[in-house]
């Protein structure tokens, strides 16, 4: 079935203000806050309309929800080492930094897709999105440890194999990606 991505947006909208009303707890609230969300996201989603072009497939939802649920695990969980990671090395007599830049290519194709990588890896500690290379499809990230790229990178993959399937993406999440290359480096940087 499909529905305006329009239509889509506003309930997207609608159970994002559960999260960020102050809704109580109980059945009786999380509905009354559901129906508050949808009231106001469903006309402003309609009034800009023009945003959200085409139709959404509502039968991709079941791929989609556990792919999404996954992702922001994982996201959680690199926000949550990461933000321990940079408090041991900020607290260290002798920092153990070796920064540098990677360019890291990207399997993801959609606006929508690139964006939500970028912002995981510059909304995690240690790590920042400098620029998007659009002729390459890569993403140049700073790390405040490049020594061991296997480690900066593994979370990117593990988000993009994500994205994949979520953004509806037409590359095969278990297709291995182009190699990372180091900034300044002219050969390019196994991940394995």
């Amino acid at each position: 079935m499909k529905v305006p991505r329009w239509i889509t947006a506003g309930v997207v909208l609608g159970v994002v203000w559960l999260f960020v009303s102050d809704t109580p707890g109980t059945l009786d609230g999380i509905a009354a806050g559901l129906l508050t969300g949808l009231v106001l996201s469903l006309p402003v989603t309609y009034l800009f309309r023009a945003l959200f072009p085409g139709r959404s497939e509502l039968g991709r939802t079941r791929a989609m929800l556990p792919a999404a649920g996954k992702y922001l695990a994982v996201f959680v969980y690199e926000l949550l080492t990461a933000n321990v990671d940079v408090a041991k090395r900020v607290l260290a007599p002798s920092p153990r930094l070796d920064p540098g830049v990677l360019v890291v290519p990207l399997r993801v194709e959609s606006d929508a897709a690139i964006t939500t990588i970028a912002n995981s890896i510059t909304l995690t500690p240690g790590t920042l999105t400098m620029d998007y290379d659009a002729d390459a499809n890569a993403l140049l990230v700073h790390a405040v440890d490049v020594g061991d790229v296997a480690a900066v990178v593994a979370p990117i993959r593990r988000w993009e194999r994500y994205a994949l399937t979520i953004f509806d993406e037409e590359a095969d999440p278990e297709t291995p990606a182009r190699d990372v290359v180091r900034e300044g480096d002219d050969a390019e940087v196994s991940e394995r």
